[in-house]
């Protein structure tokens, strides 16, 4: 089975910029996790200040290894650092995946 993470942040508009090389770096040290099959996050062309989170991964070990790394406790520090607020975030379990 795998396990997708899906949904929202927001932070104050005025900071994106900033924030955005925190952001590469939790994409960095986090794909190179062990049970990471995809994990991004983008900003909302629409909406600023939103950001989209999307992950992959492999089991529900992974996942739960990767709230512990060490990064994920630098990337907390950092996301109250800059209001990172409004998290609503998801965890789904699919049984099948195929092309559309």
């Amino acid at each position: 089975m795998t396990h997708l993470v899906a949904g929202t942040v927001r932070i104050p508009a005025d900071r994106c910029e900033a924030f955005r090389p925190h952001m590469a770096e939790m994409m960095a040290a986090t794909r190179a996790e062990d049970g990471c099959i995809e994990y991004a996050f983008s900003f909302d062309a629409a909406d600023p200040g939103l950001i989209r989170v999307f992950e992959i991964w492999r089991d529900l070990a992974a996942l739960a290894a990767h709230g512990q790394a060490e990064h994920m406790k630098r990337w907390r520090a950092v996301g109250a650092e800059f209001g990172v607020a409004d998290r609503n975030i998801v965890l789904y379990e699919t049984a099948s995946e195929r092309p559309l």
